[in-house]
């Protein structure tokens, strides 16, 4: 059977289980057209007075009370226990950009399992949101209009190379790998772009400069 699919014309918004304030909440919510959650996410959805347009996943996690506060028709169950509930989630979701807060945090096996799922997924689709930073599996270029002196990051998952303008310390002609270099506590000068030879690396940056982020991902 096919999965349903969960569209929407811009970001979704994917609550996770994980830490998630309702400030969080209400400050990404602005900037989304639909709001998913993944299992217990429905409930930090709910305590912060967000309603989910959708729950996906497992149902291992969300509480009774939370589910009874949904329509049925909205609560999607997959039981697949090979696959986490953001890769559930994510597999029905069909949008040009996935904000997804509450998937870090807390637990450290469950923070992994998110950054796993994230360099899988198409580089550029998913803004992983916490608490103190936003993430991304950085496409091939990307231009951003960062003040000098702000932190840009840089983890591998993959073996890969890549470029760099407006980089304290430029990243040409450098091999980042699991295990080996990698480019953590880089800072900007200015303006700031990035290119990359394949897929794997993950670009961390301050939360407060999404709105940045959200710029440079917004279609041409």
């Amino acid at each position: 059977m096919k999965h349903k699919k969960v569209a929407a014309p811009g970001p979704i918004l994917l609550v996770g289980g994980g830490a998630a304030t309702p400030a969080d909440l209400a400050t990404v919510r602005d900037l989304a057209t639909t709001v998913v959650a993944a299992d217990g996410g429905a409930d930090s959805a709910l305590a912060a007075g967000l309603r989910p347009d959708w729950v996906i996943g497992d149902l291992d996690s969300i509480s009774g009370a939370a589910r009874a506060a949904l329509p049925p028709e909205r609560v999607i169950h997959d039981p697949d226990q090979e696959t986490t509930d953001f890769e559930k989630c994510l597999a029905r979701i069909e949008a040009p950009l996935v904000l997804a807060l509450g998937f870090t945090g807390r637990r450290v096996d469950h923070e992994l399992a998110a950054f796993n799922t994230l360099v899988r997924e198409a580089p550029g689709r998913i803004l992983l949101i916490g608490a103190e930073d936003i993430c991304l599996h950085l496409p091939a270029a990307l231009a951003l209009d960062l003040a000098p002196g702000t932190r840009v990051s840089l983890f591998p998952f993959a073996p890969v190379t890549g470029r760099s303008e407006g980089l304290e310390w430029p990243i040409d002609g450098l091999t980042f790998a699991p295990g080996g270099r990698i480019g953590t506590s880089n800072r900007a000068t200015g303006p700031v772009r990035l290119e990359t030879a394949g897929p794997g690396l993950v670009l961390i940056l301050p939360r407060d400069v999404l709105p940045s982020v959200l710029a440079a991902l917004a279609p041409r």
